[in-house]
């Protein structure tokens, strides 16, 4: 197929290293909002969820579940935000067409809404599980669908605290690490819903999961394709779902644990905020590309971090890595991809090829997010490592 003008220059662009001017945490996510927003009107399913990606290929996707579910959380968090005072109601209308489609059981589906094979998966459950949850207050049927995926999750979980019964078609086979972020649902579940036995069945799957983390921080298993060289995506899934242990159970060695994989990635980050998109076991750069969603949920893990530890490394790490995504964001032009956030960098990398990636979009959100409450003082003063 011909390249479109448009894929000619976003790739020209891409090649020969240009960057956006940094419009700074603020305006990037009233960008990336905007974008959100196009995302689930332009939905090729035009069901209420937010279409997966845009590809400069094919154009607007379907809407895919998992995503539209803690995509729905960030929209909520931000409700006060002046310029996006529709926020609630496109969460509603996520969260209805979500309930439409649970499993009996509570589970949801894996990949896109209209592949197949259609069977409940545990990851995707808890990604949605984050949404029904913020969305609780809003309606019971909201409060109803979250404890029926908790319960989900509960059930069908292994007496270790893996989750082996129901992965996802749509990935390799095998255990995933990752799933912490999982746990990440079950944890907010706890917190809403506290005389249920959530929290337990959430730290027994990261006691679990940390098994895997060697001692310089890097995990196994921790892939949707390569255990081998996991993507700082998978990785930033584990991270946050191991400082989500800590936040809800307050136990240091979670903390601790956190710590170990943030720093062997904080030694990696370049003088101007980029991460390669995969790691070896020795935390040797294994891809030429950069997978953005990983960089700024990286980001957004390192900014919790520092408010936890004080840790001014974390800190500014945190920021270069934010103003680095946001260099790669266009603010203006085409609608498509006017605050959309690349797969990679270049846009023709491994992850996402070619694609603005929906997830990618809500990551950078909220790290921006995190970054604002920084400079507001809502965070402790910063000192130096230790």
């Amino acid at each position: 197929m011909p390249w479109s003008r448009l894929q000619r220059s976003v790739a020209w662009k891409d090649f020969i290293g240009i960057s956006m001017p940094d419009p700074g945490p603020a305006r990037i996510i009233s960008e990336c909002l905007d974008w959100l927003a196009r995302a689930q009107d332009l939905s090729r399913t035009g069901d209420g969820g937010v279409a997966r990606h845009f590809s400069l290929k094919d154009g607007w996707s379907a809407s895919y579940p998992e995503t539209t579910g803690y995509i729905v959380a960030t929209l909520l968090n931000g409700a006060h935000e002046p310029s996006h005072e529709g926020s609630i109601e496109r969460a509603r209308r996520m969260l209805d067409w979500l309930v439409s489609i649970q499993f009996p059981d509570g589970g949801f589906q894996g990949g896109m809404v209209d592949q197949t094979p259609r069977v409940p998966v545990t990851f995707n459950t808890g990604q949605i599980l984050l949404g029904l949850v913020a969305g609780a207050t809003l309606d019971a049927r909201y409060a109803k669908a979250a404890g029926a995926a908790a319960d989900w999750l509960v059930t069908t979980q292994d007496v270790d605290g893996c989750w082996r019964r129901h992965p996802t078609p749509f990935a390799e086979f095998g255990e995933k690490a990752y799933e912490t972020h999982v746990s990440l649902g079950l944890f907010a579940a706890h917190a809403a819903f506290p005389d249920r036995a959530y929290q337990a069945s959430a730290l027994k799957q990261v006691d679990w999961a940390l098994t895997k983390q060697s001692p310089n921080g890097w995990v196994a298993d921790c892939c949707l394709s390569d255990p081998s060289r996991p993507l700082t995506h998978t990785l930033g899934y584990f991270l946050r779902g191991v400082i989500g242990a800590h936040q809800s159970s307050g136990d240091q060695r979670y903390l601790t644990a956190a710590c170990r994989t943030a720093d062997g990635l904080l030694a990696q980050l370049s003088a101007d905020g980029k991460l390669c998109g995969r790691f070896t076991s020795q935390w040797r750069s294994a891809a030429n590309w950069v997978c953005l969603t990983g960089l700024s949920q990286i980001a957004e893990s390192w900014f919790l971090l520092h408010k936890a530890t004080g840790r001014s490394d974390y800190f500014d790490a945190a920021r270069r890595a934010n103003a680095f995504v946001r260099r790669t964001i266009r603010v203006g032009g085409p609608p498509e991809i006017s605050g959309g956030v690349k797969g990679s960098l270049p846009v023709y990398g491994d992850y996402g090829k070619w694609q603005y990636l929906n997830w990618a979009c809500k990551f950078t959100v909220d790290a921006n997010r995190q970054e604002l409450s920084l400079q507001a003082g809502n965070a402790p003063i910063p000192r130096s490592a230790a």
